[in-house]
């Protein structure tokens, strides 16, 4: 295993907020002669650092030395680093060869992957596609174990390699960026499923059209006798029907088509929901689950942490936590997902995405909206700006006053949804930490109450 790594001396760069760094640095120290981990981050801000450093593992924290990218002979890369990065280029000058934990999982990975990507909606879709095949496998209707992993920071990637075999079934969540990685080695998924495709990380590829284009490279490196699994209600990704189908088996999967014997046994709320269950049963019946085992597992699968997760309830009002929510299209879901009324708490990091959309759909859907961050102005008068408003909205400076506040505005019935259509570096480490902070005040304020 890892013969691009054996003997040689390795450079991590960006230890990353879930331990992808970590785990790349630590799977390397197995086979490589020298390894070190290079982070702009101080060594206060990275609890990994000890680990790393009782593995023998070199550290130079708090700044990128350009002699480290001289001399390394391979270059594993964060997925968040941009391939100009200027000390990147100077390792490809100088003749190493730069990577990624994602492509060398995929040199190395013996199972068969189930890829699954998009803008809304993959975490949930990949966690079902693991839900189901793990209740088929212990049901002895499919053959070996099944691993999740990804993107989606269940388990460590590299880490878990040497305990896949070839009959095994990996479902991996996978970003745009991810995606541009595997596409430099022309690696792709047996199984490759999208969501749905709308504007996301602009700040990075500058237009859609680009940030399509890398989603849309995980289809085209698929292997022969793969299959791709497209969104017929997604006008974006069903549009490569065509195109894919010439060279491989490709499914098109809608939300209306799942039986309603099935849907009954579904509980999460919503259409954008539904539309994830329709991709997770297509990509569970091509690897042989039939619609029985499909049908019992549903009823113990549960909301993930920060995505539409009934957090507490008091005097009839029930609070949601939806930070997993960073794109308009997602909060739009969000708000759709309930015919109570919605008392919306949104914003956050600018990714130079558009919420004209959004505010639309939250002005008329919405009985109040309470917003933070950066974008806070500018979503208020897109609302606002509706001839057809009919949304208070309300500006807080941060979000345990946006909470108060909502909860100010909540009465018997009300749901308080957290669904900020923005990323959360402007106030928070990470979506995880936004969410977290949103149940702690929710639930210190109805205790309160």
């Amino acid at each position: 295993m890892a013969k691009i790594l054996r003997d040689k001396s390795v450079l991590v760069m960006g230890l990353g907020k879930f331990g992808g760094g970590a785990d790349a640095a630590l799977y390397a120290s197995k086979f490589a002669r020298k390894v070190t981990v290079t982070d702009l981050s101080s060594r206060e801000a990275l609890p990994q650092a000890d680990v790393l450093e009782g593995k023998g593992i070199n550290l130079v924290l708090g700044e990128h030395r350009e002699s480290d990218f001289a001399q390394c002979d391979v270059l594993i890369v964060n997925p968040a680093i941009p391939e100009d990065n200027k000390f990147i280029k100077k390792a490809e000058i100088c003749g190493a060869l730069v990577t990624s934990s994602i492509a060398l999982f995929f040199q190395e990975c013996k199972g068969e992957i189930i890829a699954v990507t998009g803008s809304n909606g993959k975490s949930t879709t990949t966690s079902l596609i693991y839900h189901i095949l793990s209740y088929a496998s212990k049901q002895k209707c499919i053959d070996g174990d099944v691993f999740l992993s990804g993107n989606i920071g269940n388990l460590p990637l590299l880490e878990t390699l040497p305990q896949i075999r070839e009959k095994d079934k990996v479902v991996l969540e996978i970003s745009s960026f991810q995606s541009e990685q595997l596409d430099k080695f022309g690696l792709g998924p047996w199984a490759a499923v999208i969501t749905n495709l709308t504007p996301n990380h602009l700040d990075r590829h500058g237009t859609f059209e680009n940030y399509c284009n890398a989603k849309k490279k995980l289809f085209f490196n698929q292997p022969e006798g793969g299959v791709s699994i497209l969104n017929s209600d997604d006008v974006v990704s069903a549009g490569w029907f065509d195109e894919l189908s010439k060279t491989r088996k490709t499914l098109l999967c809608s939300s209306k088509s799942i039986p309603p014997e099935i849907t009954a046994k579904f509980n999460l709320p919503g259409e954008a929901n539904k539309s994830n269950l329709a991709a997770a049963i297509a990509a569970a019946e091509e690897l042989g689950v039939d619609k029985v085992s499909i049908s019992n597992s549903l009823p113990s699968f549960k909301a993930l942490p920060h995505r539409l997760e009934l957090i507490t309830e008091k005097n009839g009002v029930r609070w949601y936590n939806d930070s997993i929510s960073t794109t308009p299209e997602s909060t739009i879901a969000g708000t759709e997902a309930f015919e109570n009324p919605v008392i919306l708490i949104a914003g956050g990091y600018d990714k130079k995405i558009p919420f004209d959309e959004m505010a639309k759909v939250v002005s008329q859907r919405a009985k109040c909206a309470v917003l933070i961050g950066d974008t806070a102005g500018k979503i208020k008068e897109l609302i606002e700006k509706n001839p057809k408003n009919r949304c208070r909205v309300h500006l807080a400076e941060s979000l345990e006053n946006a909470c108060l506040n909502a909860w100010e505005e909540a009465e018997a019935g009300d749901n308080i949804l957290l669904s900020p259509a923005c990323a959360s570096y402007d106030m928070f480490e990470s979506f995880k930490q936004r969410g977290e902070m949103f149940t702690q005040f929710a639930e210190r304020i109805t205790n309160d109450d």
